[in-house]
Order: C-alpha cells, then structure tokens, then sequence
C-alpha cells in the first residue's frame, strides 16, 4: 500500500512538473501606482492578441501558456512599453518605480537580466547613443533573444528608422539563431520596408471601425494621399486631426486620408472622431502596434505617416509641420 502511494505521489508530481513546463508567469510590483490595467501583448507572434493584466495596490501577475521563447509586451498606462523574456517553465519577477519605467528590472531568467544590463546602459543615453549600444548589445550577444527586440525597438519601430541597418543586424542574429521564426518574418518585412522607401504602397487589407473595407485602388489614384496613424494618448493626436481636417476641407475631394487609430479601446478612438468630426475612414484593430497592416506599410510609431502622389510615396515619418507643408506644397498643383 505505501508503495503505492508512493506511486500516486510520484505520478501527481510528474503531471504537476510537466504542466508547469508549458507555462510562464510573472508577478510584479511598481511604486507611485495604486490601481490601473496594463496591456500585453507578445511582439513575435501577432496572432496571440492583446491580453489585459489588473494592478491592485501597486501589485499584478499574469500567466500563460508558453511552450516556445516568447517576447512579451508590457503596455503601461501612459502606453510606454517594456519587454519581459518568456520562457516555458519560467517566472519572473517585475520591480520597479511607474514614474521610472525605462529603469524596470526582471528578474528570474537570464535572458532578462540581460536586458536589465542594457537597460542600465541607456538610462542617460540620447536617442543616438542608444542606438550604437543597442547595435553594439546585439554584436556582444547574438545569440541572446535580446537581440530581435533592440532591432525592432531601435532601428524598425523609431521615427529613425534605419531598415538597411536593421536587416545587417537581424542577418547577423540568424547566423546565431537560425531557428527563430521570428527573426525570418523580420528580414522578410525588412526586404519589403526597404523596397517601400520612395517605391509605391503595397496592396493591403483592412476595415475602418465601421466594419467598411479601405479602398486602396482610392488611395493609389489620388492626387495626394496621406495615411498616418495617432493615439488620444499621444498629446500631438489634437493638434494633428485638427490640421489634417482643415486640409481636407479645402481640398475638394482631391486629398484621400486614412487614419490608423492604436487606442486599445475602440470607444476611445470614435469619441475623438465624433469630437473633431473626422469623415474619412480611420482603421482599429486592437493590435497596436503589432498590426500586420502597420508593418506592411512600415508606420512603426505614434505620430507616423505615408505621403502618396497618385500612389507613389513621397514622403514617410514627417512632423506635423512637415507634414502639412509637404500636403499644401502637393495639393495646389491638383485641388483649385
């Protein structure tokens, strides 16, 4: 009988280890935070979604499935965003200050805890300098999944972004790690972005929050085109829709905009549609900014834009006065 028991106990334990291996966790606490949500999502694979993590009293944890590496996307409430490591079998724990979120530290996996060292290394760095750590990081580290995440954060998802510099590093990374799809999907992307730079707008699909498909053959034949995302948690979202619709008033039909929206919450984005009274079609599909759309079309931050001259692009990544003088300057020679 105790044999067997023995037994019981051996086979509960086994079943118990094995489930555990198919999982990873994290659990975490930030000062100067109460109460609030946080958003996550896993940057190498778009089709697991956006998942939503509770924070009370300054405390949260999360778990899910996990059966291969996986680089998670912790969304904060001010929408800056941390990565966290995934790793089957693993947990982590998350500290830190929200008032001082770019000094986050992981602890639990190795993995994370190199990200922590570059994250100490950027902490006083200028936007320049970050990017020569984080080409310098990759080189030190190939082999590290670190790697894939500083690529897209610091050379593919900037307003600096740098494609042929990003494909250098990602081909260096897969000499290292041959098997990681998501390094393939990036150099894929990268072949497509560099092409896209001065070329024409890829064909791609996607409905407006009203359900009705974006006519791209609209968007290729109009004299001037603009496609741009913003956020009602980017403080330029205001002033951008207020002076893009003052321009699409006076165009005369002569001027196509489409608007991608990266709230996470669709009720957000028609508030502030209906507000400005915003007609033309504006595109949410609660992906940030892991939408396949936003990467085929290589809008990789909040403001972004395209500028289309009868479907040829003219211009990406403009400020917001750039950009408006970039419109006015295309639409005399078209728009009465």
């Amino acid at each position: 009988m105790k044999q067997i028991y023995i037994l019981i106990l051996l086979i509960l334990g086994f079943v118990s280890c094995s489930t555990d291996k198919k999982h990873f966790s994290f659990d975490g606490r930030l000062t100067n935070i109460n109460q609030g949500e946080f958003y996550v999502y896993a940057l190498d694979d778009a089709s697991a979604g956006l998942d939503t993590v509770k924070v009370e009293a300054g405390r949260f944890s999360y778990e899910m499935p996990c059966t291969k590496p996986s680089i998670l996307m912790l969304v904060f409430p001010n929408f800056s965003e941390q990565p966290i490591f995934a790793e089957p079998g693993k947990s982590v724990d998350v500290k830190g200050d929200a008032s001082h979120l770019k000094e986050l530290e992981v602890t639990g996996s190795k993995t994370n805890e190199l990200m922590n060292k570059f994250r100490q290394q950027i902490a006083n760095a200028s936007p320049p300098e970050m990017e020569r750590y984080a080409a310098q990081f990759i080189a030190d580290h190939p082999e590290s999944p670190v790697g894939a995440y500083l690529v897209t954060k610091y050379f593919i998802k900037t307003p600096r972004a740098n494609y042929n510099k990003a494909l250098s590093l990602i081909n260096m990374l897969l000499k290292a790690q041959p098997e990681y799809g998501y390094l393939r999907l990036l150099q894929g992307q990268l072949k497509s972005l560099a092409a896209l730079e001065k070329g024409t707008l890829p064909n791609f699909s996607a409905r407006d929050i009203n359900g009705k498909a974006i006519d791209v053959k609209a968007l290729r034949t109009a004299p001037v085109a603009v496609l741009y995302t913003w956020a009602t948690w980017n403080y330029d979202y205001n002033m951008l829709n207020s002076r893009l619709n003052d321009s699409y008033q006076r165009a005369n039909g002569q001027l196509k905009v489409v608007g991608f929206n990266l709230d996470a919450s669709r009720s957000d984005c028609r508030r502030s549609l209906e507000s400005q009274s915003i007609a033309w079609p504006t595109v949410n599909d609660q992906q940030l900014f892991n939408s396949p759309t936003l990467q085929l079309l290589g809008l990789n931050t909040v403001p972004d834009n395209l500028v289309l001259q009868r479907g040829r692009i003219v211009a990406h990544g403009l400020s917001i006065e750039q950009l408006m003088k970039k419109v006015d300057e295309l639409l005399p020679k078209t728009a009465p």
